[in-house]
């Protein structure tokens, strides 16, 4: 139970601090439908999620001709994907109580652009649910489609990765190409582990005649195990965590 605050001695005795707002209603903070609160909303998104930085740069590469990957992307850009005959849009980061978020659904909303939400992590193995789910995403939406992270380098590539393998129908070993530097990922950090994941399936499964789909659902594929296996590099942990503080 929690007690009242009690003036002693001329001293406040405080109360707990307050919790924080539920998802709901952090998300009507970012009201679109006055001046003054899409204003609020893109000052939120310029700061808080370093919108300022893809201005001019959007990391943009065709997968395909019906697959394009880029960071997040503000709504002029959003327009003229569209333009360009982009039909979907699919958003792998979740943070649906943010900013980023709150412009991307209304600007989908004023295009006619389908959104959907597929969240996946950069640091972790994802779940035999994820990689499932994943290929049932690339067989389900309508192309052209636009698929986007905050950076468009670690979640945009391991999706990549598995849409040239379950899509395109490329080797696992081909498909990892979307991992790589062009695109700004950075194995050597924490999100090497989304590489790892295909390192251990060409080492343990490829040999033994397994597909990756047969693999992830093996016993093999322990997500926890994985995890604990994989090992950062110092300076690329320095780099992706400190310095760029990927999300």
């Amino acid at each position: 139970m929690v007690r009242p605050s009690i003036r002693r001695r001329g001293k406040l005795n405080h109360s707990p601090l307050p919790r924080s707002k539920p998802a709901a209603e952090r998300l009507a903070s970012f009201d679109l439908t006055t001046t003054a609160g899409r204003l609020r909303t893109y000052l939120d998104y310029l700061w808080k999620d370093h919108a300022y930085l893809r201005l001019r740069f959007s990391n943009a590469h065709w997968v395909s001709p019906e697959l394009l990957r880029t960071n997040q992307p503000w709504p002029f850009q959003l327009r003229r994907w569209k333009a360009q005959g982009v039909k979907t849009v699919i958003n792998l980061r979740g943070g649906f109580d943010a900013s980023f978020h709150a412009l991307e659904k209304d600007a989908c909303e004023r295009l006619g652009l389908k959104l959907v939400d597929f969240t996946i992590t950069s640091r972790e193995v994802p779940s035999r649910a994820r990689v499932h789910g994943a290929k049932a995403l690339f067989e389900s939406i309508e192309y052209p489609a636009l698929m986007h992270c905050k950076s468009g380098a670690d979640r945009a590539g391991i999706m990549s990765v598995l849409y040239a393998h379950y899509r395109l129908g490329l080797p696992v070993r081909e498909a990892m190409k979307q991992l790589g530097p062009k695109y700004l990922h950075i194995r050597q950090g924490k999100t090497g582990v989304l590489d790892y994941v295909f390192e251990r399936y060409l080492a343990e499964g490829e040999p033994k005649g397994q597909s990756f789909t047969q693999w992830v659902d093996s016993d093999a594929y322990d997500t926890g195990a994985i995890k604990a296996d994989f090992r950062a590099g110092m300076w690329g942990s320095i780099l992706t965590e400190k310095l760029l503080r990927r999300e």
